[in-house]
Parts: C-alpha cells; sequence; structure tokens
C-alpha cells in the first residue's frame, strides 16, 4: 500500500498536497482499497467554499456510499472532470490522475492538524 511521504492526511482518509498557494486532494490508497471498485463520484461546484472536516462530495462503490471531507478550509478553486467518465482512476491512480479537488486555502495553518505519512500509516495499522 503507498502512502506518500510528501502528503499529509485527514482521519477520514483524505489526503492534501500542498502546490505553491493551493491544495490538491484526494482520497488514499488505503481508503480506496477498502471501498472496492468505484463506481461513480461527486464533486462540488469550482467557486464553492469547503470547510474543515465537513463533506464536499462523495464517492459511490460497488459496496457503498463515503462522504469525502475536507482537510483544509478555502474555496475550490478546480476539480478533476476525469473522475466523471472515469471514476475507476480512483482505484487505479488514487495519488496521481485520481486527485477530486484543488483548494486555495483560507487557513493554511490547518494544514498543521494533518497527520504526516508515518502518522497516517500507524492510525491504519490500529484499524
Amino acid at each position: 500500500m503507498s502512502i506518500p511521504k510528501d502528503l499529509r492526511y485527514s482521519k477520514e482518509h483524505e489526503w492534501a498536497k500542498v502546490e505553491g498557494d493551493k491544495v490538491r486532494v484526494g482520497i488514499t490508497d488505503f481508503a480506496q482499497s477498502e471501498l472496492g471498485d468505484i463506481v461513480f463520484v461527486e464533486l462540488p461546484e469550482v467557486g464553492s467554499e469547503v470547510n474543515t472536516g465537513e463533506p464536499f462530495g462523495s464517492v459511490e462503490s460497488v459496496k457503498t456510499v463515503s462522504e469525502l471531507y475536507a482537510p483544509i478550509s478555502g474555496k475550490v478553486v478546480e476539480i478533476n472532470s476525469d473522475l466523471e467518465d472515469s471514476p475507476e482512476l480512483v482505484n487505479e491512480s488514487s495519488y496521481e490522475k485520481a486527485w477530486m479537488i484543488l483548494i486555495e486555502p483560507s487557513n493554511t495553518s490547518e494544514l498543521d492538524q494533518l497527520m504526516t505519512a508515518e502518522q497516517y500509516e500507524e492510525m491504519i495499522k490500529e484499524d
């Protein structure tokens, strides 16, 4: 299972990658493997506001529907529209091709509340 060291992680299994003044968000490899085959991804509109710990969309797998939770507050400046036609990208490439939203953060200090790769790995071992 892949847990890239350059990302930060939420307890809800989202990852956050700082890219200049923006933060790219997706779900972890662990999350997609637990969900099974992803068949649908619902994402917010560009321009909408998201708040830390609150749902911003959902992923539907053959097993269940799971909400997606924002790891940081801010404005959605881009969504990965490829996921509308190819939700299976989440299973194939959860960190590269299947990012979900790009956020312009309103408070970058919220990133300090997220886990490092090592902390995330410890958390999922306990599950």
